[in-house]
């Protein structure tokens, strides 16, 4: 039997370290959008956590993130936890269970899993992967073995993101 169909190329792979309290990562979900259109499933978008110590609610949030992931709305609560960064400066860990609740999420489970720690692993995995890669800021996105900072500015990394996926997926 001969199937002349090749499997579809592997997506490239694009991190982006994220926090949830990070104004300038509430500005690249628009860069992040126009990716997804662009490249629909040939580019695999995963959010990547790095928490910083100046935002006291950024840790809680990148737990919650990993909750709504694992219930199946992981980039969907990024973007509503993002739209409210103020909001979750003053409110804190309720406010990151008010907004699942908001979604339709199971809002006692993300309760629980903020004080059971569920997903503090995976925070601090990707934490001291970022440190290694020398992430100092958010958003930070890294593809094709290449770091690209948006922490300082976030002027053109779209572009470059693209330029970098469009060499991956020829090649």
């Amino acid at each position: 039997m001969n199937d002349s169909s090749s499997p579809a190329p592997s997506p490239v792979v694009l991190d982006v370290w994220c926090e949830l309290q990070c104004p300038d990562c509430r500005t690249a979900l628009g860069d992040l959008d126009a990716l997804r259109e662009r490249y629909g499933e040939r580019l695999d978008i995963r959010l990547r956590h790095f928490p910083l110590e100046k935002h006291k609610h950024a840790f809680a949030a990148a737990q919650a993130a990993e909750e709504a992931l694992a219930q199946g709305k992981g980039w969907e609560y990024v973007r509503a936890v993002l739209d409210r960064t103020e909001e979750l400066d003053r409110a804190g860990e309720p406010l990151l269970v008010a907004v699942a609740g908001e979604l339709g999420l199971d809002a006692e489970e993300f309760d629980t899993a903020l004080v059971d720690g569920r997903h503090i692993l995976i925070v601090d995995a990707d934490q001291a992967e970022g440190k290694a890669l020398k992430v100092t800021g958010t958003p930070t996105y890294v593809i094709g073995g290449e770091r690209l900072d948006g922490g300082k500015s976030q002027e053109g990394l779209r572009t470059r993101v693209e330029e970098i996926a469009d060499r991956l997926l020829a090649g």
